[in-house]
């Protein structure tokens, strides 16, 4: 089994290790196991959700179109943001099948279970199994050009098919705290209902609910008030691949040359792009009063949470970029796809974050890195 769990600091290299463990903040310090899921937050059934598109414009009244312009137009002080995230709702719409990597991504829903800067060295695993696509993964964390330590963390478990990223939030040491633990109640909690009759999306939907409680439980201390993290998790499945996401750290499938992004950002300024208000050719000339980085959902601000559920079908040669947006606040779609085909696969997580870093480097950077094998092949062709 390869698994790895890591909120890497700025001069800790990333290590496999056969428990999940945080990358300790000093070297020479002893690596500490980070807390497993608890069966006492399991997630109610609820009716099983309907199939929705992930193009489909989300449905909104007047009234809230006129609060969030308010928020984020009103020319005095912004206000402080609303307790309970603002959720975009989506219109059902029948999945499709075309061969462009666009087209590919069809958003889908699932039932609800009963129960630097100094690098970072990237890791790297390869998985292969008969029944299910077989893929190769690399994965690499930096803390970037400005911030002094951080706030990202990553994990996965190449043998269960596992794998997060996730951006902390709320200041000093909680945002590490919110998204060492996301990971790790979200790896444990999949690990957990392996075995069982449960489909891979609904067991990736009970673990993001439990990573939220376990992140809004420990949020309820005085030094952890307002933590909160961003999640970007997929999951295999077969010959798909699963993906849930809360927040604006995204996923992007790279197939036959073409790049698309498969995720929607859960922000105040992709909320106006999508209702109207801006568009995406206008947004950068937006004044958002400090709004832009504003998340409208996220693990652990709320006692609930319902993530965006997206299916890629994977085929050989099909890459797949689960990111924080440290680094896709910097390279653009198109050249991500561009080093995707140009760079050996060991190489090109380095090579992203170094173009990020070359561009500022504001935030923290952390991706993972997902290639689909032909079957029986165990690394990529160089």
């Amino acid at each position: 089994m390869t698994e790895e769990i890591q909120n890497p600091p700025a001069e800790v290299q990333a290590e496999h290790s056969s428990e999940p463990a945080i990358a300790t903040p000093h070297a020479g310090e002893t690596a500490h196991a980070l807390p497993a899921s608890t069966p006492e937050h399991e997630a109610e059934t609820v009716p099983e959700p309907e199939i929705a598109s992930a193009t489909e414009a989300p449905t909104r009244d007047a009234a809230t179109d006129r609060a969030i312009e308010e928020a984020l137009f009103a020319p005095d002080e912004p206000k402080a943001a609303a307790s309970e995230p603002v959720a975009a709702e989506f219109e059902p719409e029948p999945a499709t099948e075309t061969a462009s990597a666009a087209e590919m991504v069809t958003q889908t829903a699932f039932e609800t279970p009963a129960p630097a800067a100094a690098e970072v060295a990237p890791a790297a695993a390869f998985v292969s199994s008969p029944a299910r696509a077989n893929l190769a993964v690399s994965a690499l964390s930096d803390i970037g050009c400005v911030r002094t330590n951080n706030e990202d963390a990553y994990g996965y478990d190449s043998d269960l098919g596992i794998f997060v990223v996730c951006d902390g939030m709320g200041g000093m040491a909680a945002g590490e705290v919110a998204s060492s633990n996301a990971v790790a109640a979200l790896v444990n909690t999949f690990a957990d209902s392996a075995g069982t009759a449960l489909s891979v999306g609904t067991r990736l939907q009970h673990a993001v609910h439990t990573a939220n409680r376990t992140v809004w439980d420990l949020g309820q201390l005085p030094e952890h008030k307002g933590m909160g993290t961003t999640t970007v998790a997929a999951a295999l499945d077969g010959d798909k691949l699963i993906i849930a996401n809360v927040g604006d750290s995204r996923a992007y499938v790279l197939q036959g040359g073409q790049a698309a992004q498969v995720t929607v950002d859960h922000s105040y300024l992709n909320e106006l792009i999508r209702n109207g208000t801006l568009t995406k050719e206008n947004a950068h000339l937006a004044d958002l009063h400090g709004y832009e980085s504003v998340i409208t959902r996220a693990i652990g601000v709320s006692e609930t949470v319902e993530p965006d559920f997206y299916s890629v079908d994977l085929t050989p040669g099909t890459f797949v970029l689960i990111a924080s947006d440290g680094l896709t606040r910097y390279v653009q779609q198109d050249e991500i796809a561009a080093i995707l085909q140009s760079a050996p696969f060991e190489k090109i997580c380095t090579n992203l974050i170094d173009l990020a870093k070359l561009r500022g480097g504001h935030d923290n950077i952390t991706c993972i890195l997902l290639l689909s094998l032909p079957p029986g092949a165990v690394q990529p062709a160089q």
